[in-house]
């Protein structure tokens, strides 16, 4: 009879990948700035978000007054870090700027009910990364989600699961965002889209997907 106390299999999964990853920056709990860091993050390598993000934050300019008074040139030597897209992220960047001046609520909306919450996020530029309203639920609102980008959805479908294995999870809203947090870092440096790197993945013992590669 299986132990109840047990950990589940996508928790052990998780283990697996944190002692492989080490401790992992968590995504920011603020809105702004979770859109701004998921702006960066969008086609690039964690290192090069962590990088922009990171210069963002020397430059004190984490906020929508703060980011919208800093110089072009120090928003452009920041964000020009992730390597790639830079005429979309700051076209996003400056579009949520505004939507987040004329909506100051919008925080403290994600954190309410669903359709409150759902409100205020379609309130946030539709040029922003795929996935984010249900990372702003997530890491926000403190919602239980799994976000559904093609990242994670990468990695949950390569385990072999059909749709995300919400039930394996603990209650802790912690236990969903590590999981996330070490799910999304996992499809973008070692789980990728093309040429994932199966040889080297903690994973790959308990993944079809990765046996047959």
């Amino acid at each position: 009879m299986p132990d109840p106390a047990a950990p589940s299999r996508l928790e052990r999964l998780i283990d697996a990948l944190k002692q492989f990853y080490g401790l992992l920056p968590s995504p920011p709990s603020d809105a702004f700035q979770l859109f701004v860091w998921e702006t960066l993050a969008y086609q690039s390598t964690p290192g090069q978000r962590n990088s922009a993000f990171n210069a963002l934050r020397r430059n004190r300019s984490l906020t929508p007054d703060s980011m919208e008074k800093i110089a072009p040139k120090k928003l452009h030597e920041s964000v020009v870090m992730t390597g790639s897209y830079l005429e979309q992220r700051t076209r996003a960047l400056k579009t949520a700027i505004r939507v987040f001046q004329q909506h100051p609520d919008i925080h403290a909306a994600i954190g309410r009910e669903l359709p409150v919450a759902y409100e205020a996020i379609g309130l946030l530029p539709q040029t922003g990364p795929e996935g984010i309203g249900e990372r702003m639920l997530l890491y926000v609102g403190g919602h239980k989600t799994v976000p559904q980008d093609s990242g994670v959805g990468r990695v949950i479908r390569r385990l072999g699961y059909d749709e995300p294995p919400e039930s394996e999870l603990p209650e802790s809203i912690d236990a969903w965002r590590r999981a996330c947090t070490f799910l999304t870092h996992h499809a973008a440096a070692t789980c990728t889209d093309k040429d994932p790197h199966c040889h080297v993945c903690p994973l790959r013992p308990d993944c079809p997907y990765g046996q047959d590669h």
